[in-house]
Order: structure tokens, then sequence, then C-alpha cells
């Protein structure tokens, strides 16, 4: 298979399935490993807010895995940060979220895949459960394929198929129904992920075995797939008119570099701290910060002239002994916030900077202390900032998401350790009224995930505290 001259867009494949748990994951991550060992430029994205998915994709392809969800950045942005992403590649492939036409609950085709689809004009490829079923497999794929007119099913791959009998039978009832098999996976309990309380174990938890785990799959997916035929299908999808995602262009005409040296940005990360999109440092090196990573787990100090301090999400109660023993970083944490240097926290940053995670201490930055529950909290976010902090003006509207296993008692509007009364950050008015989060000086804490590629100010807002005289925060405003 040779690389053919790269068009407008590359070609590209949706994977999708009739249900949640069909083989998306193990079908879309075994495809990018098997066309990047094939001297292809792959492209991985992933459907929804999902960050564990895009780890293993990114280990497949050795490229950033990238979401595209139209809740958080609008349907608008769907084919521009597709084809940021995927500049430079010969072919992208897409991971679907749950079944193909299922999205944000009680909007339509909100978040689902099929938008997604549509939106990138691009094939789908149905992945079937095919156990327990024969005949009927042609009635559910021609379901699918007619539902939507605008959604084109370019083929099929049938998962968990049992023997070579079975394989018979639906391969004739597809052909009755003229569509195409692209590929037969037989049951192997033996390949797959590792799964915890919110899905996947990250890669970063687990790199050995997954890396070990990423090359079965693409030796199934090579085995039991017609990758020449999925390629012909991939470059059938037609050019887009879309120009892509520059996250320059969302400063508002403020140059990325300002006169003299560019504030240091510190991003949390290691096993801890794996939940980001790789848009919101992209548009924080864009504002003007020199980005550096660091991992609270191990490393003794921020690094050499912070600034500004970004802690998104991820696993921080798996890694709380080691989070809690590195007291000077913590130390350092607590001292960067009680500055007024701006910190933005989210979800597992929210639990990092709180007194206590499952009593064990963590930087007491807020006197609240976090620990797990047996509750999982999941699900979109229509929120509005309550107050002015170093991410968003009081009133400032916005999406996010929501997707923990963790309570922190008290809740938001504590005295923390900054000084002054804390606020709370958001009030949600979808699909609940309620209020959440911290802010306290220059620090922004909350359980809501936000994708900054749908408000590029907060990244140059951030940028802009980081290079300016420190700030107190704290005018409320009324959720409306």
């Amino acid at each position: 298979m040779n690389s053919a001259p790269r068009p407008s867009a590359p070609a590209r494949l949706v994977i999708a399935a009739p249900a949640s748990g069909s083989g998306k994951t193990t079908v879309a991550t075994g495809l990018m490993a098997a066309f990047a060992s094939r001297g292809l430029a792959v492209s991985p994205h992933k459907v929804g807010p999902d960050y564990i998915d895009p780890g293993y994709h990114a280990l497949a392809t050795g490229r950033p895995g990238r979401n595209l969800d139209a809740y958080l950045c609008g349907e608008e942005l769907l084919a521009p940060l597709f084809l940021h992403g995927a500049a430079g590649c010969d072919l992208a492939v897409v991971e679907g979220v749950m079944g193909l036409y299922d999205g944000a609950a009680g909007q339509g085709e909100l978040a689902s895949t099929a938008q997604v689809a549509k939106a990138l004009r691009a094939p789908v490829v149905l992945v079937v459960d095919a156990s327990s079923q024969s005949r009927s497999v042609a009635a559910l794929v021609h379901g699918f394929a007619s539902w939507d007119p605008l959604v084109r099913i370019g083929g099929v791959i049938l998962n968990k198929v049992a023997s070579d009998r079975h394989e018979e039978l639906l391969r004739a009832a597809l052909e009755e129904a003229g569509v195409p098999v692209l590929g037969v996976l037989r049951r192997d309990a033996d390949v797959g992920t590792p799964s915890r309380h919110l899905g996947l174990v990250p890669v970063a938890e687990r790199r050995r075995e997954a890396v070990e785990s990423v090359a079965a799959l693409a030796e199934r997916v090579r085995a039991g797939c017609d990758l020449d035929a999925l390629y012909a299908l991939a470059r059938s999808a037609p050019p887009l008119p879309d120009a892509p995602w520059d996250p320059a262009a969302g400063m508002a005409g403020k140059p990325g570099r300002r006169p003299g040296p560019r504030p240091v940005v510190a991003v949390a990360g290691g096993p801890a701290f794996t939940f980001s999109y790789a848009e919101n440092t992209e548009l924080l090196a864009a504002a003007g910060a020199e980005v550096v990573v660091f991992d609270p787990a191990g490393d003794k100090e921020l690094p050499e002239g912070t600034a500004a301090l970004v802690i998104g999400g991820g696993f921080p109660e798996v890694y709380a002994p080691e989070l809690s023993e590195n007291e000077p970083l913590r130390r350092a944490v607590a001292e960067l916030a009680a500055s007024g240097a701006p910190v933005a926290a989210e979800c597992a940053g929210l639990l990092y900077l709180s007194r206590s995670l499952d009593g064990m201490p963590m930087c007491g930055v807020l006197e609240a202390d976090a620990r797990m529950s047996e509750r999982l909290t999941l699900g979109y976010r229509d929120a509005v900032a309550v107050a002015d902090s170093v991410l968003a003006d009081a009133g400032t509207r916005i999406r996010g998401h929501e997707f923990h296993r963790t309570v922190t008692e008290p809740g938001s509007g504590t005295i923390g350790a900054v000084g002054g009364g804390a606020t709370p950050a958001w009030g949600f008015t979808r699909p609940e009224r309620r209020v959440e989060g911290f802010v306290l000086g220059g620090v922004h804490a909350s359980y809501l995930h936000l994708h900054w590629a749908a408000a590029p100010s907060v990244a140059r807002r951030l940028v802009d505290r980081a290079a300016g005289p420190a700030a107190t925060f704290g005018r409320g405003a009324t959720p409306s």
C-alpha cells in the first residue's frame, strides 16, 4: 500500500457501532496501528469527551489523539478541528461514541457519531457484535444504513464471530442486504485493555502492557480485515470546504510572542493527570506562554519561573499516596496559589488542591476534603460563570462535561487557605440548576472539564494574568 498525494482533506473512516460494547475501540485502535505499520501517517480522533481512548490511539499512531465533540465545541468546529489534527496525514480514523445515532440526551443527533460523520463527509464502518445472531444481522445493518440517508455506511466489520459456519451465515445475510463485509474478528478474550471505575486504564499507567495490547490489536485487525478495501473506502471521502482550526486565530489579534520572556505555564502531567485536550496547550502557546509539563507525583518543585498552573483531570485517587508523600511539591503549589498567581484546576486538579483526598493530605489550597464515592457523576453541562476569575468574566456562558466518582466536602463557598471567601465557579443551568466549584484569589477549581477551542479567551486570559501583576478576583454574579 503506497501513500498517495494528499488531497485537501485526508482519506478518512468513522468507526461506529449499533451500541456500546460492540468493539469500536478494538477495531479503531487496531486499524490505526495496522495502517501506521504500513507506512501511512495516521491521524487518530475520538467522538465525544473521552480522554482515555485517545491515549491508546496516540500509542497506535505516534500522533496526539484528538476529540471531536459538537456539544463542547459546536458543530461548526468539527471539520476545522479535524483538519487541524489531521494536517499532513494520509489517513484519519475516527472512533465513534456509544451507538451511531446516540448523542446528548434529548437533543437529537447533537454530539453523536452520525453528526460527526456528516460534518466530515466520511464513510462509516459499522462494527457489529455478531454473537447470538445470523440472518438478523442483515436487518440490523439495513436499519442503521437507512435511518439517515446522509450517513453513508460503507461496510461492516463483524466482531465476536464464533466459527467458520457462523461467518458463512453472516456473510450470506449481508450479501443479500447489499452491504460489504470488510472484516471478521473471532472471539478472543485474550486481547483487550483493563478497565476501572471510569473506563479503561490510561496508557500512562501501563505503558509496556499498553504497547503489547495495541500490537496485538493491530495483528488481529491485519488478520481479519481487508485493509486495502478499507483504505479505498476511506479515500472515497470527498474534499472538505472548511479551513483548519488555528489556535492563533482565537487570540483576538494579540501576538503569540510578547516583549520579554514568555510566562511559564506549568501543566500537570504524569500518570495521575492524563486527562487533557491537545488544543488547550496549543492555545496556551498561541497566547504567548511557555508551556512546561511536570509530574506532581514525582517532581519535587514546580518548573523554574512558573507564573501560572494548569492541573487537568485524571486519577489522583489512584496515586493519592505518591501525591501526598511529595510534600515539597504540595507546598510549592500552595505557595504559588497564595501569591495570587493564576491556577486553573479541573476535576483531578480540584482534588489535588483540596485539603485531603481519601484522608491523605493534599495541597490545602481549598478548605475542602475529597473522597471516593459510589455515585458516578457523568454528563454534559451548560454553565455560567458565577464570579470573575482567571478563566472568565462573571456571566460568561460555556459548555462542559462532568465525569467523576468523587465528592468534596464541604462544597463550594468555603473559606480557603489562599485567603478571603471562595465563591462558586459555575452555576449549572442544564440539565439541572446548581452551583459548583471554587473561585478564590487567582484559583479556579471545578469538576467541569472544558474544551478551550470553544472559548480561546480562556487561554488568553490565563496567560495575560500570568504575564502581568497578580490580581484578585471575586466579584459575584447570579446564574441565569
